[in-house]
């Protein structure tokens, strides 16, 4: 730590447990987020989603995509048909378009402030989930005023 920094006060117990709760509260979502986007994904680009894809592209095992869809289900969000694969609920699909768009807004924004496509589409996977609706505001404010700049 340099000799000069300035020590900044602890939050409140109250303020820093609010904002552990909410982090342990992406972090939770967040799988359901990331399967429902892809489920939905392969919906449409593929016509159909099966757990073997799923766990094949989020690099887990088949074991570990049988509990997750499991609990979607049990959630609302997910629903299966025998010999038919994967589908969302109206309730899933709502989740994964949200999901989407958070997705698209955190990738454009890391572009837009200077980094490389392949990275801001690695970093947002971690950073859509847990970026407040205050952050997105801000971040979708950045964008409308650089692209304004831009014409």
């Amino acid at each position: 730590m340099r000799r000069n920094a300035v020590l900044k006060p602890l939050p409140s117990e109250d303020d820093q447990a609010a904002r552990f709760v909410r982090q342990r509260e992406a972090d939770r979502t967040a799988v359901a987020e990331d399967y429902v986007e892809l489920i939905a994904d392969l919906l449409r680009a593929e016509g159909e989603a099966r757990a073997v894809d799923l766990a094949r592209r989020m690099g887990v095992s088949q074991a570990t995509v049988a509990n997750t869809i499991t609990r979607l289900q049990r959630d609302g969000l997910v629903e299966t048909r025998p010999y038919r694969g994967l589908f969302l609920t109206e309730a899933g699909a709502e989740l994964a378009t949200r999901a989407k768009a958070r997705h698209e807004l955190v990738v454009r924004f890391l572009i837009a402030v200077g980094l490389d496509a392949e990275t801001a589409e690695a970093d947002a996977e971690g950073l859509e989930h847990h970026a407040s609706e205050k952050a997105l505001a801000a971040f979708a404010r950045f964008l409308d005023a650089h692209n304004g700049k831009r014409r």
